[in-house]
């Protein structure tokens, strides 16, 4: 017996130091992160709504289920790496998506990164108190 498989695919996205790797199937709606529902994982409206926004772009929030592995960083920042990665699979998908997606900024990766603590001071920027005598 031959069983049909969907076609399945998947990209990369980072933020801060956030990894997802995103898989997109076509589907009815279905949100999966970590094996748990987008609504339980993002507890925050706002953190659902940057993880979908590139669906809603594109208008294709209904024809996909998403599946996404993410680790490292916050809450806050694997939101941006799903975005990406969603963004990335939707550009492969179908080349007619790639201007919306440029347009509202979601192809690009955020390069912010968490400053390093220099020695000889409490923090990245932060100094001790100097004192003249």
């Amino acid at each position: 017996m031959a069983t049909t498989q969907k076609a399945m695919h998947q990209a990369t996205g980072r933020r801060k130091s956030s990894v997802a790797r995103v898989r997109l199937t076509p589907g009815t709606g279905k949100r999966m992160i970590n094996g748990r529902p987008l609504e339980q994982y993002f507890p925050r409206e706002v953190l659902t709504l940057v993880v979908l926004r590139p669906l809603r772009v594109t208008e294709t929030e209904a024809r996909f289920d998403l599946n996404a592995r993410v680790n490292g960083g916050g809450i806050s920042g694997q939101a941006g790496a799903i975005a990406l990665g969603i963004s990335r699979v939707l550009r492969a998908l179908d080349v007619s998506y790639k201007p919306m997606l440029d347009k509202e900024g979601l192809l690009t990766r955020d390069p912010r990164m968490k400053e390093r603590k220099k020695y000889g001071q409490p923090g990245a920027r932060k100094r001790f108190q100097f004192s003249k005598r």
